[in-house]
């Protein structure tokens, strides 16, 4: 006889995400996987994301915390922490214990009063997302470095191990860290140039040939149609410094997509706590109704889009040499009234704030 379906589909989590994390479809679509497996208790596989400065990584991270918190039904679930490799890498506790801990302190948060067995319960069942793990490369430089190799050998312990213990408070506690999901994410910059320059010279591949590529704005760039998860291997891995033992225990690879013009666009005005959305409320306060022209937000992101090593991350920095003066002064020296007042930043004022970035000026001018 089969049994109750689980309530809880892998689109369904896509789509939740889907609605904060803009231009990772093919990502999210596996960390659903992942995050479905692991909520049922079906043997999940621990995931690698790799993926240029401000593609989303950790906007993901987030995602899949604030969506596991916000039902009530995966209440159980919900021990999610997000630490920095380089805090491993600092701890002297050793074995990673410092991230049982937090996960421990976490379950006592999300049920006040909750007993140890329920707490131990919480712990063993808990989501790990780890930042910036390529900080902890065994080697940089050609020189060992042994706070990385500390750190990635005190992660391997906890995913490979099924009973570990920890101490809180002088309180000596045994997991079972066996069904604990741990998800790395990093940038792996130099990663990325070593497989390009690879496959650019063609060694072990087919070489890359240049294409042209028409923006939105209609500019004209000729480019490589390079994407890195159709060229990494886990050797390249191993070469920058990730021991092979600790990348084995990531069964996923996830390589996160270059964001483009169009998904900069969405991710300025889009999410809930996008960079406009969060503009607006600002000057809402002041009775100001900020607003944007088409040809601006596209220009906006067609800059953003030349940064291609920044991400999203560039449209925060272009917007606000854009934005500046109008945010310390958002009535314009009127005073507040009830009526809203419209302020609205057009093409020509983004291509100002450009050119004077470009040509050396501190605020666009």
């Amino acid at each position: 006889m089969l049994a109750s379906p689980f309530p809880l589909r892998p689109r369904d989590v896509f789509e939740e995400l889907r609605r904060t994390v803009v231009g990772q479809d093919d990502a999210l679509r596996q960390i659903a996987v992942a995050v479905v497996k692991h909520l049922m208790g079906h043997p999940a596989p621990n995931l690698l994301l790799i993926g240029n400065s401000g593609s989303g990584k950790t906007t993901l991270m987030r995602a899949v915390e604030q969506f596991l918190s916000s039902r009530l039904d995966l209440e159980r679930f919900a021990n999610v922490i997000r630490i920095n490799a380089n805090v491993l890498a600092e701890e002297r506790q050793g074995y990673g214990k410092v991230v049982l801990g937090r996960l421990f302190e976490n379950a006592g948060r999300l049920v006040p009063g909750a007993t140890v067995a329920k707490r131990i319960a919480s712990v063993e069942r808990g989501i790990v997302f780890i930042d910036e793990v390529d900080k902890i490369r065994g080697r940089v430089s050609d020189t060992a470095n042994v706070r990385g190799i500390v750190a990635q050998e005190a992660l391997l312990t906890l995913m490979e191990n099924e009973n570990v213990e920890f101490e809180v408070d002088g309180q000596l506690y045994g997991v079972n860290s066996s069904g604990i999901l741990f998800a790395a994410a990093g940038a792996f910059e130099e990663l990325y140039d070593d497989v390009l320059r690879r496959a650019t010279i063609g060694a072990d591949v087919v070489a890359l040939k240049p294409v042209v590529v028409v923006s939105s704005t209609g500019e004209v760039r000729e480019e490589l149609p390079f994407h890195l998860r159709d060229y990494v291997r886990y050797d390249d891995l191993f070469r920058y410094g990730m021991t092979p033992q600790f990348v084995s225990r990531f069964e996923s690879i996830v390589v996160l997509n270059d964001l483009v013009e169009a998904d900069l666009a969405r991710i300025f005005v889009e999410p809930e706590r996008s960079i406009f959305r969060t503009s607006r409320e600002y000057f809402a306060q002041f009775g100001v109704d900020l607003q944007i022209t088409r040809g601006a937000l596209v220009a906006i992101a067609w800059d953003a889009a030349r940064q291609n090593r920044l991400g999203a991350r560039a449209l925060r920095e272009g917007f606000r040499r854009v934005i500046g003066e109008l945010e310390f002064d958002p009535a314009g020296g009127a005073e507040l009234t009830d009526s809203p007042r419209v302020v609205m930043i057009d093409e020509a004022m983004v291509r100002r704030a450009i050119a004077g970035r470009e040509q050396g000026s501190p605020r666009g001018k």
